[in-house]
């Protein structure tokens, strides 16, 4: 899986990056279902993160979660994603 992060309006510091490297081991199960993951982080009065995932068989998922703390945001997002990857990978295990 490759992940890419980006920030618009805004430098993410050493540990932002940390925490998000560390919620991102939380979907590390799928890691073989997944080709990359996008990540951008916007920050304008409150942190929105938008997430994209390309899975192997060709479905792409988007997630997007906004709060105005960092790790608030991240979590939001995270617990979004984690549910539509089970979801994806259980679309494909029915077929």
């Amino acid at each position: 899986m490759t992940t890419n992060v980006t920030a618009v309006g805004f430098e993410i510091e050493q540990k932002q990056s940390e925490m998000i490297e560390k919620k991102l081991k939380r979907i590390g199960y799928a890691e073989d279902l997944i080709i990359d993951l996008i990540l951008k982080v916007k920050f304008d009065k409150s942190y929105v993160f938008d997430i994209t995932v390309n899975f192997r068989w060709g479905a792409q998922a988007h997630v997007s979660g906004e709060d105005f703390d960092f790790a608030a945001a991240l979590n939001k997002v995270m617990d979004v994603l984690d549910n539509k990857i089970k979801k994806e990978k259980d679309k494909v295990q029915e077929k």
